[in-house]
């Protein structure tokens, strides 16, 4: 559709319907037609218009509505039924110095609109304002008098789905949860066994191929990235690229469809959505919670020359935070060019709308939200307090649900892990920095003959995150189930790049490698980038710690002590695995990482809808050692209480017990004394924890970071012996019907360099 394919005729005027109720903000079904209510507190007219095909193109009917109380501009169409595209515009004051964005060439969409439909096609018409051939702004910001109507997205009238009833979700508790992280598209693009039309789709995620591997995977909770409907960059267009990730949001409500099959494309608005609903309910049928990241801390429309789409068309100053200067800036505390201001009632309010309807009508069972400290922000100011985590904590509906903060913005005082109120659980990048320093960056620094840090933060971290989430008005704070543990995540390198890279390789972004952080904390263990033994050998085109190369022409590394680096990065891959997965609090594990995925060392492939991103599923032997090494450290994790602990440890013994809940110990089974714990010379750290107040046996933990190998006594303990659960020496764990090896309490055993072990000692 393009611009000169739309005829509109004057507004008329519609009926306003006194119902002696608020009226519900968007476009809803009632009676003969269709209810509107639409927030644009400075405009002087606001018209709904309604697109009609006719003969290839589309004529616009145009509908004034009526101004309500508080901004509120509502009416009521009869004759129109579901299926009916629609739009706004908002006529007003045009004074950018001010905030003031009004332009009724622009047909905007509905912020609450359940369906969309069209492309977002960039270009002159779609600016407010008057732009240059490099759409960068006029000089005088002008209104632009170009009709948007046919380069941009379009909301469509749905029916309300039905209630999901509560009976139908898995209600996981938070004790037996793992987050698996995944991309609709990248999960399944290549997943054998998913049909080739519904691979990258919602029916492919749930198809039984899917399911089945997150089962034997052992995890409980799929987290998607955002499935919002989205609007590509500028920037990125012009590249040939598109935001992958999807973290730049044009809908609140409505689905993307590109992730939706090609039949229910073709069918309309109404069938992706059902096919959402379809993918959350035979997941739930799978026993698998669906979490949703979403992103309400900005949207799609950029900074202040940005394009006018929805909200800054309707109500700049009532959606967006300024700086309260004339001429009025955009306040940026997001890195992407808008922050919504959630110091503004309808702000907080269509949040809690949009997260109360995914929750009630499509029926997904939590939400991992984007840059949350934003969402806490008076201003410039984070409040632990604010009236949206009140909302929050205090909704019917949605404080029952899984919340998950990212507890960062770009801001003043952005970075707030730990701070956020219950029921939120919040992502711990402490621990993540931990892991990697310990197994990674201290290890390069001592083969480079320095020393690394002590072990007080990774004993923290192994323990729960005390000092984060013990805080707080119930005593014990949120628990150690607070901390959502990760050690990578969909930004950054993968797991198997963080031992293989050095170095970010994001060329492919087209940002001359100027993009994503510089802070990795990984190693590769002397050799960028894969290495092989062999020049002859045939290569396939992955990276990673296999035998493996690199696309894009480049080659591997034919090293001498090849077999050593693969070996090496393979068993460091696992020690991350391991310090995940038994740690206490909540573990996440990034899709992919369970067979070694690779993404060239590009740590920050949100433009990448490639190979790059996507998962390969076809796996080389050593892949299929590490995807049984991830099974079988998540079965421990399900039949084992003591690693699920949701209380702190005191370091006292409990009534009944004969030792301490928590103790930690030298190589020589020593208790740690001040000393040792300020030691960076000390590398290696036993941690025993009892298990007797949840019915279980004891865990020992032993963790040995040094280039040497180490001579450890284990722990007394209660007395009983020890069984070897696993040991991240092993290239893969024995079978399940195998005695595990049994070491009595005082007794010496040898630790390679760079392992670590899992005991259990049953009384």
């Amino acid at each position: 559709m393009t611009a000169s394919s739309v005829r509109t005729s004057p507004a008329r005027s519609v009926a306003q319907r006194v119902t002696g109720r608020a009226p519900a903000l968007g476009a809803h079904l009632w009676g003969d037609g269709v209810d509107v209510a639409v927030l644009a507190s400075h405009a002087s007219a606001v018209d709904l218009c309604l697109l009609d095909e006719d003969h290839g193109s589309f004529r616009e009917r145009r509908f004034a509505l009526h101004r309500g109380p508080h901004g509120v501009w509502q009416g009521h169409v009869p004759g129109v039924g579901a299926g009916q595209r629609y739009g706004l515009r908002v006529h007003g004051r045009w004074d950018p110095a001010a905030g003031l964005r009004h332009n009724p060439a622009k047909l905007l969409l509905d912020p609450y609109a359940r369906g969309v439909t069209g492309e977002l096609v960039h270009g002159p018409e779609v600016y407010g304002h008057a732009v240059d051939e490099d759409l960068a702004p006029a000089p005088g910001w002008s209104p632009s008098d170009l009709d948007s109507a046919g380069h941009v997205r379009h909301g469509v009238v749905l029916p309300e789905p039905p209630v999901v009833p509560a009976d139908a979700r898995p209600h996981v508790p938070w004790d037996r949860t793992v987050v698996y992280e995944a991309h609709v598209r990248g999960l399944t693009q290549r997943l054998p066994g998913v049909p080739e039309h519904l691979r990258g789709t919602y029916a492919g995620l749930a198809h039984p191929a899917t399911i089945a591997h997150l089962r034997e995977l052992g995890i409980t909770a799929v987290e998607l990235l955002p499935i919002h409907a989205t609007g590509d960059e500028p920037f990125l267009i012009e590249k040939g690229l598109t935001n992958y990730w999807g973290y730049n949001t044009l809908g609140f409500f409505a689905p993307e469809p590109r992730y939706a099959t090609e039949a229910a494309q073709a069918q309309g608005p109404a069938a992706v959505l059902e096919e959402v609903r379809g993918m959350v309910h035979l997941l739930h049928e799978a026993g698998l919670e669906v979490i949703l990241d979403v992103v309400y801390n900005h949207t799609a429309e950029g900074g202040d020359g940005g394009p006018a789409l929805s909200w800054r068309g309707l109500d700049n100053t009532g959606y967006y935070m300024h700086d309260g200067v004339r001429p009025a800036h955009l306040v940026d505390v997001t890195g992407t060019g808008n922050s919504l201001d959630f110091r503004r009632v309808r702000v907080v309010q269509m949040a809690l709308d949009s997260l109360r309807y995914w929750v009630e009508r499509i029926g997904v069972d939590g939400f991992r939200f984007d840059l949350a400290t934003t969402l806490g922000r008076h201003g410039a100011e984070f409040t632990p307090h604010h009236p949206f985590f009140v909302g929050l904590a205090t909704d019917p509906v949605l404080s029952h649900v899984k919340l998950i903060a990212e507890p960062w913005d770009v801001g003043p005082g952005g970075w707030r892990t730990g701070q956020f109120p219950a029921p939120m659980a919040d992502w711990n990048d402490r621990f993540r920095d931990a892991a990697r320093t310990f197994w990674l960056s201290d290890p390069a620094t001592g083969v480079a003959g320095g020393t690394g840090g002590d072990l007080r933060d990774l004993a923290t971290r192994l323990a729960g995150s005390a000092d984060l989430f013990a805080h707080g008005a119930v005593p014990g704070g949120r628990g150690p189930l607070a901390s959502i543990n990760y050690v990578t995540a969909h930004d950054g390198f993968t797991l198997a790049d963080l031992v293989t890279y050095s170095h970010k390789h994001n060329e492919a972004n087209g940002e001359d490698n100027r993009d994503g952080t510089d802070n990795n904390r990984s190693w590769n263990l002397e050799v960028e980038g894969p290495v092989t033994t062999d020049p002859l050998r045939p290569l396939d085109e992955r990276g990673g710690p296999g035998d493996a190369a690199v696309r894009a022409g480049t080659t591997p590394t034919v090293h001498e002590r090849g077999q050593d680096i693969l070996l090496g990065r393979r068993r460091e891959v696992r020690n991350l695995l391991g310090t995940l997965l038994l740690s206490a609090g909540t573990p996440m594990v990034t899709a992919g990482d369970e067979i070694g995925r690779s993404q060239l060392g590009n740590n920050n492939a949100y433009c990448q809808d490639t190979e790059i991103s996507w998962v390969d599923w076809d796996l080389r032997p050593w892949q299929a050692e590490l995807l049984a090494t991830v099974r079988h450290l998540l079965s421990l994790r399900r039949e084992h209480p003591v690693l699920r602990p949701a209380s702190f440890a005191t370091g006292h013994t409990v009534e009944g017990d004969s030792i301490p809940d928590l103790a930690w110990y030298r190589a020589d089974a020593e208790e740690m004394d001040a000393a040792d714990w300020h030691d960076s010379r000390v590398r290696v750290l036993q941690m025993l924890r009892s298990g007797y107040p949840v019915g279980d046996g004891d865990l020992l933990l032993v963790l040995n970071g040094s280039l040497d190998r180490q001579q450890v006594t284990l722990p007394q303990g209660a007395g009983a012996d020890y069984e070897l659960l696993w040991d991240s020496a092993w290239e893969c764990p024995p079978p399940e019907d195998t005695e595990p090896p049994v070491t009595a309490p005082g007794a010496t055993t040898a630790m390679e360099p760079l392992t670590m072990r899992a005991y259990l000692s049953r009384r």
